[in-house]
């Protein structure tokens, strides 16, 4: 019977350090897309606590004024949130491209195209419910992603960052709608975007046309993301059901 030798090779020392350098960089980006984290946590909590505060000191006369006493934050964490396309597409983001592509775009749109374009849309009612929803959203969301950076996965806030964000994407996206309708005749009214070029190229662009168009790419892109956040919410408490089982 031969007998049988076990070799075992330690690694060099190019490799060690190339290992190191990886490790390194690697918690480098943990902590940059915790701090990420932290900070859009910080402005949506501000914002949510505020329009909380102001409703019970002010009543319903808060909710005509909330574009203009919390919007410059708002449309900073909204500006701050394409990072997390950039984050995506360098990979140190596991996130789907196209679902948060077109969740933040609409957020875009809705904020920077269509309410901050149009003062009389500003102090509608239905800019305080839009502003509700979506930070009610991300205080929930960026609070699952800093606790899952450091490793900490809370399975009752995993079931309401994965249940809880269907329910207000799709009250969310009904709102964006309806704001996109109010918007409308004042759009009709101004003349805002409309372009018409002279002749001879006789090629005008009548802006509450395309609003109308976006409406229909709205919906198709609700019915996408939210197949899509049904599938991440099964893969996820499927998971944390397993370990909590193997506990």
């Amino acid at each position: 019977m031969k007998p049988h030798f076990e070799i075992r090779t330690t690694p060099s020392l190019g490799e060690h350090q190339h290992m190191k350098d990886r490790s390194s960089s690697f918690t480098k980006m943990k902590i940059y897309l915790f701090v990420y984290d932290l900070m859009q946590f910080c402005g949506h909590s501000w914002i949510f606590t505020n329009m909380i505060i102001r409703y019970m000191s002010f009543g319903k006369d808060s909710l005509a004024d909330t574009f203009y006493s919390i919007g410059l934050v708002m449309r900073l964490c909204q500006l701050l949130s394409v990072l997390e396309i950039l984050h995506i597409l360098i990979g140190i983001d596991k996130n789907r491209l196209l679902p948060r592509f077109l969740q933040i775009t609409e957020r875009i749109i809705v904020l920077f195209v269509v309410i901050n374009s149009q003062e009389e849309v500003q102090g509608k009612y239905i800019v305080c419910v839009l502003f509700f929803l979506w930070n009610l959203l991300d205080v929930v969301r960026y609070t699952y992603n800093m606790l899952a950076r450091v490793g900490i996965r809370y399975l009752p806030l995993t079931w309401l960052n994965f249940s809880l964000c269907i329910l207000l994407y799709l009250l969310s996206v009904l709102a964006e709608a309806f704001a996109i309708c109010v918007s409308l005749p004042y759009f009709e009214t101004f003349g805002t975007y409309s372009v018409k070029l002279p002749f001879p190229v006789a090629f005008s662009v009548h802006f509450p046309y395309v609003l109308k168009t976006y409406l229909l790419v709205l919906f198709t892109g609700m019915c996408f993301i939210i197949r899509n956040l049904f599938s991440e919410r099964k893969a996820h408490l499927e998971t944390g059901n397993a370990k909590k089982k193997r506990s």
